[in-house]
């Protein structure tokens, strides 16, 4: 055992954000993941732009975390946006905010910014240990790991934990870890993730991968706008990600979830009833409501919920169209998940109470937050902060 000596285990953000900070700091850090390559679902998240983080005052962004914020909080605040932003400048990754607050590099992906990370850490002596899986504890304590070249056990002075959730399993985060800590872990469950909706074979035949845009939806009072995609067991987007929390909840408790959907927010409900409720004459209802402005695909939605048995008027029905939920799409679509090891088996520096000198950090542990910079954020706030915990550990 080198007392300076730290293992990592999961090269995502929250695990290489930790053996940054560890090594800066003077200390051996070996970073073991199971996939090819580090930082696969940052790649992907890149995809999108590679939204880092948000604008909105601090405290605003510590409520996003709903239940968690307290417990997230002193990371949050220790290494808040502005720190995070300062990183990736200081990676040589120009930043910008976009009109809806969040924060973007310029070159809108992940890769620019990785290569100068990983460049970063081999200048500081970190080692990434590929096609390694972390597989537990052996009887005497140490680390077993799975390698190419066979078993491997090791006794590092300390530990970090950055396994990841259970969404998109073919990246490296399959969840798998969850078995080690049977006592300890709130069930994993999709976040940011679809939902399943019964469409009739009409309707799933023509609008299949078309998008809802411009839309509203509201559920148990909480309202927001964005957009939506049609798949062929439901809806996913950015306004069902923001509710996909209280309707997953509702699910789970009820069997199914019935939220609204506003086809034309920004109509007053007497202009549309001024254009939809009066005599249609000889108009066939789709040309009606075109007529009134909605695309076809909206207009299939009426239709559906007609169809279904909805009785109100016209107008009210396209500003508050009733969508019955039945489940969640799978976990492995999901972009993030919520559930983790709960928060009783850590101690406020992130250390694992039952293995004291293990640390966790990233989505293992219980939070859950919407899209728009606070997955990320999160993931490097704790990532720093159990690296500091680690170094406290370790008397540094």
């Amino acid at each position: 055992m080198n007392p300076r000596e730290v293992a990592v285990i999961g090269a995502g953000p929250a695990g290489l954000v930790a053996a940054e900070t560890l090594a800066a700091a003077g200390l051996a850090v070996t970073v073991f993941d199971r996939m090819p390559s580090p930082g696969r679902k940052l790649l992907i998240a890149g995809r999108g732009g590679l939204n880092l983080t948000h604008s909105e005052p601090l405290e605003r962004f510590i409520a996003r975390y709903g239940a968690a914020g307290a417990r997230l909080e002193p990371a949050l605040r220790a290494f808040p946006p502005a720190a995070l932003m300062a990183w990736a400048e200081g990676l040589g990754q120009p930043l910008f905010t976009g009109t809806s607050g969040r924060i973007f590099p310029r070159a809108l992906k992940a890769s620019p910014l990785l290569r100068a990370w990983l460049a970063r850490l081999a200048g500081q002596g970190v080692i990434l240990r590929p096609r390694h899986r972390w597989e537990g504890w052996d009887e005497d304590g140490a680390l077993r790991l799975a390698t190419p070249d066979g078993p491997l056990a090791l006794r590092p002075a300390a530990t970090l934990l950055a396994l990841g959730g259970a969404s998109w399993p073919r990246l490296g985060s399959d969840g798998a870890w969850t078995q080690l800590f049977p006592d300890e872990v709130a069930p994993l469950r999709p976040a940011n993730c679809g939902f399943l909706c019964a469409w009739s074979d009409v309707f799933r035949r023509r609008f299949e991968g078309q998008p809802l845009k411009r839309i509203a939806l509201e559920f148990h009072g909480e309202r927001v706008r964005g957009e939506a995609l049609v798949t062929a067991s439901g809806l996913e987007g950015g306004a069902l990600y923001a509710l996909s929390a209280s309707l997953r909840e509702a699910i789970i408790a009820e069997g199914h979830a019935t939220a609204a959907i506003d086809l034309r927010p920004d109509d007053p409900p007497g202009t549309l009833a001024a254009r939809l409720d009066g005599p249609r004459g000889g108009l066939s209802l789709s040309n009606h409501l075109r007529r009134a402005g909605l695309p076809p695909i909206a207009i299939g939605l009426v239709q559906e919920a007609l169809h279904a048995g909805a009785t109100q008027p016209l107008s009210r029905l396209v500003k508050a169209l009733p969508l019955r939920l039945t489940g969640t799409a799978p976990i492995e679509r999901a972009i993030s998940t919520a559930g983790g090891l709960r928060w009783g088996a850590v101690d406020e520096h992130f250390m694992l109470r039952s293995r004291p000198g293990t640390f966790l950090a990233g989505e293992m542990l219980d939070w859950e937050a919407p899209t728009g910079g606070y997955l990320l954020q999160a993931c490097f706030s704790t990532g720093v902060a159990a690296a500091g915990g680690i170094l406290r550990h370790l008397g540094g």
